[in-house]
Formats: structure tokens, sequence, C-alpha cells
């Protein structure tokens, strides 16, 4: 049987205690231990995006990352984010289509913008290629970040 060990994360500002298996992503104890089902497992190797959260202030892919890792870190999840500039452009700019992408697109922009204020149109465009999205084009997704650097 695995070892169960108990950890503190700091999610959205909280401290949560809870118990994990030392292999446990980050992704499956947030969703199935803390109820925090934003972060959406798509391809669990890393590749889509969809598990996104930001961790100390970069976008890190949940899947990759394991619980145990998380400790002493900060955790945003899309749940977190409240009435943030990116969330109002995303809808002002239709830059969804599904929504199952979204969060992850939300998460990675939030930490662009805040990394990088003055981003050029390459540094977006770099971004923006760590996630996927199969409903729509990237171009409302650009527009909506672009609507925000320019504020």
């Amino acid at each position: 049987m695995a070892a169960i060990v108990s950890v503190v994360l700091t999610v959205n500002g909280e401290q949560r205690a809870v118990s994990v298996r030392p292999a446990e992503t980050l992704l499956s104890v947030l969703r199935n231990k803390l109820g925090l089902t934003g972060a959406k497992p798509g391809c669990l190797n890393g590749d889509c995006g969809a598990c996104t959260v930001n961790v100390d202030g970069w976008p890190m892919k949940s899947c990759l990352m394991l619980g145990v890792e998380a400790v002493d870190k900060q955790i945003i999840t899309i749940e977190g984010l409240k009435d943030e500039p990116i969330q109002h452009a995303f809808i002002e700019n239709f830059a969804f289509q599904c929504g199952y992408c979204t969060p992850g697109f939300i998460m990675n922009c939030h930490a662009l913008i805040q990394q990088h204020p003055n981003a050029t149109d390459e540094k977006i465009r770099e971004w923006l290629e760590s996630n996927i999205c199969r409903c729509t084009g990237y171009q409302e997704i650009e527009k909506a970040v672009k609507s925000v650097l320019n504020q």
C-alpha cells in the first residue's frame, strides 16, 4: 500500500491541509482532494495546457507537478482569480468556444500579463503555444491578451 503524507498547500491564498500519496499529481490533489475542478484533465502528459495553474506567479501544468512539490508554493487556480481583467477580456473578445481549455488559457494569459506587462506580439504567441484549443483559432485569445496589455 502506498504511503500517505499530510501536507499543507497554499491554494488561492488559503492554507489547506490535505493527505496525498507522494506520486499524486497536483492536478489530482486540486480536483479530487480540494474540489477545485477548474483545472481540467486533458492529455495528462503536459502537452495541452488544460490543467494550467499558476505556481509562484508562473504557469504550471498541474499534471506534471506532484502535489508534494507544491508545499511552500503559492498556487492560484482559476477559482482563485476574482474579477481579473483577463477574465473580462476573454468574454468581451469571444476568446472561447466549448470552454474546456479556457481555464488553462486564462491562467497562462494571467501569468503572461503579470510577468511580461509589455509583451510583444511574438512573446504573446510564444506563450500561447503552450496551450491547445481544438475548437477555435487563437486570434480571439491573442486579442483578449492585447486588450489587457493596452489598458
